[in-house]
């Protein structure tokens, strides 16, 4: 076996913010004549039986798992790289075992920035498969718009803890459905062309927030007071300075990652997910408008009205336009 000696690394502790004496006093004192210190670690573990193993100077083993990470990054990305990521848990000993095998080989930093995001938890439990309490991002995205659940990490700062729940998704889903209502609206309208460099003032403020530290709670406040700022101007029909507004919430939204295409791609996907939760196809939706169509140019509007009730008991909104008729999930 093979360890580093932490006491042969000045720089030990700079992570966590704490030194070695602080460190060591606080460590788990165990019994093991191969370390100097109960803080240094592994950088390579003989080989156990069952075990895989590679040949070495020291004969076969392994990696320990510290170096594993350090060996990955330098390899793909040099060294320093920019951000190094990773949860508030990994801190210490990991990343700060990282920072002492690497420095220690190349003598430059590990990496430029350390960002260390909070845990999620789901009802106050960490979510793990043996509480059978976890979710992959597949069978969430199965409901829920990428969008959806992009906002809804971005309504916690990345470093606080976060617990994930259902009703908190959909809301998150209904923040970005306002968004994506709003950049339609506005595109309907003679703010269309709201394309250009954006309000000034609005934009510095959202800027200010996201240098602090990715403030992306602070952020997203933001973008909805652009939602009802910009709405207000529509329905006072003032759309050259609707413009600006346009384009300073296109410019936040794209920093966020919140806008993933056009409106309506947004609500394509958000139809196309609904109506498999349904059962319906979307051609059936089609049938029953077009008959609603032949039903009004006869005049029986009786049939008519019959049609939309049906179709507004199924969750599925009607409404005429001078471009034709259109529907969208209640």
């Amino acid at each position: 076996d093979v360890y580093f000696a932490v006491d042969g690394f000045a720089g030990y502790g700079k992570l966590a913010r704490k030194k070695l004496d602080e460190l060591e006093a606080g460590a788990r004192v165990e019994v093991d004549e191969r370390k100097k210190s109960p803080l240094d670690f592994a950088l390579w573990k003989s080989s156990k039986s069952g075990e895989p193993s590679w040949d070495s100077l020291w004969g076969a083993g392994r990696p320990g798992w510290h170096i594993e990470c350090s060996a990955m990054s330098t390899k793909y990305l040099g060294q320093p790289f920019d951000i190094h990521g990773g949860g508030h848990d990994l801190m210490f000993p990991h990343h700060e075992n990282e920072i002492a095998q690497s420095e220690g080989a190349f003598g430059s930093p590990l990496a430029r920035y350390w960002i260390h995001n909070g845990l999620l938890t789901v009802n106050g439990e960490k979510m793990s498969k043996s509480l059978g309490n976890y979710f992959t991002i597949q069978e969430i995205l199965e409901e829920n718009d990428p969008v959806a659940l992009r906002h809804f990490f971005l309504g916690s700062h990345y470093r606080s803890p976060m617990d994930f729940s259902k009703e908190g998704l959909r809301e998150a889903g209904r923040a970005a459905v306002r968004v994506y209502e709003t950049l339609d609206r506005a595109a309907r309208s003679s703010a269309a062309a709201g394309d250009g460099t954006g309000d000034a003032a609005l934009l510095d403020d959202f800027r200010r927030e996201m240098d602090d530290d990715f403030n992306t709670p602070k952020a997203l406040a933001l973008v909805f007071d652009e939602v009802r700022s910009l709405n207000r101007l529509l329905d006072e029909k003032k759309f050259d300075r609707a413009q600006a507004r346009v384009a300073a919430l296109k410019t936040a939204c794209e920093a966020l990652g919140l806008l993933q295409g056009a409106p309506d791609a947004f609500f394509g996907r958000q139809k196309e997910r609904w109506l498999k939760r349904q059962g319906l196809a979307r051609e059936q939706v089609e049938a029953r408008l077009a008959e609603r169509k032949q039903a009004r140019k006869q005049k029986k509007w009786q049939e008519a009205d019959r049609i939309r009730r049906e179709l507004l008991d199924r969750g599925i909104m009607i409404e005429d336009t001078p471009s034709g008729t259109e529907w969208k999930i209640k």
